[in-house]
């Protein structure tokens, strides 16, 4: 008799500790999958400077930052490396994101005027895959940073009064918010390690408008 209370008090325990682990790990996954997804999307200032890293930091545990940065990539599909055909494009929707934020457009100042003919009519096209994801995302797009003297051979005059106009007038078009990390960098040619990619002080400014934008 004692031995058969004995096993049963062993299993009781057995069953409740079973209990125990499955409600700790389903509270874990749930935790996990609580957590808010932000894709950022973009050419090699979103690829290989620190503004993603810094981003990360300030948004905390409760945020997944997925880097889909794609280095000299264009939104303009008039050049031998559009955004749209790159892997990392569809492995951002897969990412399935809460959050998109979308950083394009310097290198399309390289290209020809003829080139960006249809910068707005590409730019939505590439958007228009995120707006219909299951997850329904909150997209921004960037108003990408300034360009200073550089040995890149980019052209800040492109930049600011071509290239930014068709940023702002294809948010405008789908009713999209910006987020401008043109303005504050502005007056800071020291934030940029070669005129055209952010050092750590840049990353820092761009992480915090955007940190802004979307918290």
């Amino acid at each position: 008799m004692k031995t058969s209370l004995k096993w049963f008090a062993t299993a009781l325990w057995v069953v409740i500790l079973a209990a125990s682990l499955a409600i700790l790990l389903h509270g874990t996954q749930s935790v996990a999958a609580s957590t808010v997804r932000v894709a950022c999307v973009g050419d090699s200032i979103t690829s290989d400077t620190k503004y993603l890293e810094v981003l990360s930091t300030m948004l905390g545990t409760n945020y997944t930052v997925g880097n889909f940065g794609v280095g000299r990539t264009t939104v303009s599909l008039q050049f031998d490396k559009p955004y749209m055909r790159q892997p990392a494009f569809q492995e951002a929707q897969t990412f399935n994101p809460d959050i998109v934020v979308i950083m394009l457009g310097t290198n399309d100042a390289y290209l020809s005027q003829q080139q960006r003919n249809n910068f707005t009519g590409d730019y939505k096209a590439l958007i228009v895959p995120f707006q219909s994801l299951p997850s329904n995302p909150k997209i921004y797009l960037v108003v990408p940073p300034p360009v200073f003297n550089n040995t890149l051979g980019l052209p800040a005059g492109v930049l600011d009064n071509d290239v930014i106009p068709k940023v702002n007038q294809t948010a405008t078009d789908l009713g999209l918010p910006t987020i401008d990390t043109y303005t504050p960098l502005l007056d800071n040619p020291e934030a940029f390690q070669d005129g055209v990619h952010p050092n750590l002080e840049g990353a820092q400014v761009i992480a915090s408008e955007i940190y802004n934008a979307i918290t």
